[in-house]
């Protein structure tokens, strides 16, 4: 009865499980990523109503990695899993979201609120009555838990996650019991949007730090801007272009930043990681006296295993939450707001030359006769064969280290995951990719992978397939784990894998017409595919066996192996 008398004084009623799937709508959320199970079921109902796409992947693994790749072009991403098997199964990806910096709503269907209280012996559970002990394994690697138990507080909690999520970019975590998908609450909420725009710097703190970054600046003889992953993650990519056009500093960016500068710019000056980078880069980062360093993250694989010659005397960081300049350290300042000023006030700086970066052929390619496809022969070609716009995924491995060398054409937006670096995330992020591209005006989407990276995750082929989707995906063929074997147990079994008729596994997932093949050995024949228009543009998935030798890698793949082996001894 009380809950009748509650639910007839609501202005405009609305179940919690529309109010939910509204609030991911209104921050852009067109599909929503995961597999069914019978305590999501009855919410899942609701998605068509809020104008959300299901899209139904083939395991909540892959359906993590989907909605990561889908977050990261979007903007954000939601993923559904049931209670116990299918949200532990999501764990993973979630993990590498978290410490990526992505953005992903994770709803949980779970047991009646009534259930669990009575500590009822149900399935999906450990069989001991503790409903709670999933949530808090998702509690380290969510930035916030939103637990949908009473109706009271349902909508709040519901907009703080969101909120915290897009803000903080960063996985939350949502609860939503059976018994609540239907419960109604008040929905006039919805009339007013969710505020997604950051807590404001302290205005006298901001101006102190703007002089401080300022006064080094002018001081510097040759200082330089480097660019990582955070500023892609808190969405500072304005402030950089900014930045570089009205100072022209030579730019650079570190591997997890690929692609979120404007490569086609005078001033960018191509990939900073310690030892991996060119001779050029390596030596204009390292001999400056000033580091405008935004966004990093100093991981060993990002740096070409700790191997950055850069100190921080000559450093400033900026990050979302703090700067530092030099060892100064001021906490609770936003970047965002910090370089805006920075570029107002800037006045003149010392912006040196940056040399020429191109695709073009190293000289040792352009005299060779061999049809052998090599990695410093394919990724020059790579860059000459990308066009504006397109999105390029990358396995941690030999196509994450290769793509270094590429010079994208404008807006091209770079997807791989060098600090988590799960084997096989690539073919999920590639699904979440290509539905998101879709949605914002069909972009390319391209994806370079491993023959051993894509069997862990190949079944996301069959979801690609359902949801008419059209990337390009390069599956490099060389018979194993080539970065692991560089590491450790170069001819040892483990490192192995059985060989697939890969070209021919669409069709096995029900391609039928949806889908083209190509086997490519030699030189000459990519060359020929990549001056193929239908190839460039064809409306459906398009696979491509790509047979290169084993024992090949890129540079710097081989030099950031060599140091994970020395680490790990």
């Amino acid at each position: 009865m009380a809950t009748d008398i509650a639910t007839r004084d609501l202005r405009k009623p609305i179940t919690v499980a529309e109010y939910l799937f509204h609030r991911l709508h209104e921050v852009g959320v067109r599909s929503v990523h995961g597999v069914p199970g019978d305590y999501n079921l009855a919410a899942l109902d609701y998605l068509p109503k809020c104008g959300l796409h299901w899209v139904g992947n083939c395991n909540e693994l892959n359906a993590g990695y989907a909605a990561d790749g889908y977050a990261r072009v979007n903007g954000i991403g939601a993923l559904i899993t049931t209670f116990g098997v299918g949200e532990l199964s999501a764990l993973n990806a979630i993990a590498g979201s978290y410490s990526e910096f992505v953005p992903i709503v994770h709803i949980v269907g779970q047991p009646n609120t009534k259930s669990q209280k009575d500590g009822m012996l149900l399935h999906h559970t450990l069989g001991n009555g503790d409903f709670n002990v999933f949530a808090k394994m998702s509690a380290g690697i969510s930035c916030t838990l939103g637990r949908l138990n009473e109706t009271l507080e349902a909508a709040t909690l519901i907009d703080n996650a969101i909120r915290e999520c897009w803000i903080r970019s960063r996985p939350v975590y949502i609860s939503l019991p059976t018994d609540m998908i239907t419960k109604q609450i008040e929905g006039d909420r919805l009339d007013k949007p969710l505020d997604l725009s950051l807590p404001p710097n302290d205005p006298e703190k901001e101006d102190y730090v703007v002089d401080v970054v300022l006064k080094y600046l002018h001081a510097a003889k040759n200082p330089v801007i480097l660019v990582d992953a955070c500023a892609i993650r808190h969405r500072v990519l304005d402030e950089v272009h900014d930045l570089m056009e009205t100072s022209g500093l030579p730019t650079f960016v570190a591997p997890m930043g690929k692609g979120a500068v404007d490569e086609t710019r005078p001033n960018y000056g191509g990939v900073y990681a310690g030892t991996g980078s060119n001779a050029g880069v390596r030596e204009q980062v390292e001999s400056s006296d000033l580091i405008l360093s935004i966004g990093a993250i100093k991981s060993d694989f990002n740096t070409s295993g700790f191997s950055y010659h850069i100190g921080q005397l000559n450093t400033i960081d900026f990050h979302s939450t703090y700067v530092r300049v030099r060892y100064s350290e001021y906490p609770e300042i936003n970047m965002k707001g910090v370089l805006r000023k920075v570029i107002q006030r800037m006045g003149a700086v010392n912006a040196a030359p940056v040399p020429h970066l191109s695709n073009a052929l190293p000289e040792s390619e352009k005299s060779s006769s061999s049809q052998e496809i090599t990695h410093d022969w394919l990724w020059p070609n790579v860059g000459q064969w990308l066009k504006e716009n397109d999105i390029v995924i990358t396995e941690t491995g030999t196509a994450n280290f290769g793509i270094w060398e590429t010079r994208f054409p404008a807006n091209v937006t770079a997807i791989s995951q060098v600090l988590w670096g799960s084997i096989g995330y690539s073919v999920g992020a590639c699904q979440g990719a290509a539905l998101a591209a879709k949605e914002l005006g069909n972009r390319r989407t391209v994806l370079f992978v491993g023959d051993g990276s894509l069997q862990l995750t190949v079944q996301e082929l069959s979801t690609m397939i359902r949801n008419n989707l059209n990337p390009i995906i390069f599956v490099i063929c060389n018979n194993g784990y080539t970065i692991e074997r560089y590491i450790h147990g170069w001819d040892e079994s483990y490192n192995d894998i059985q060989p697939w008729d890969i070209e021919g596994l669409p069709r096995a997932f029900g391609a039928k017409d949806k889908y083209k093949g190509y086997k490519v050995k030699t030189r000459d024949e990519l060359r020929q595919l990549f001056a193929n228009q239908e190839f460039a543009s064809a409306p459906y998935l398009q696979l491509v066996e790509l047979h290169m030798p084993r024992d090949d890698a890129p540079a710097a793949l081989k030099i950031t192996a060599e140091a994970a082996a020395t680490r790990n001894k």
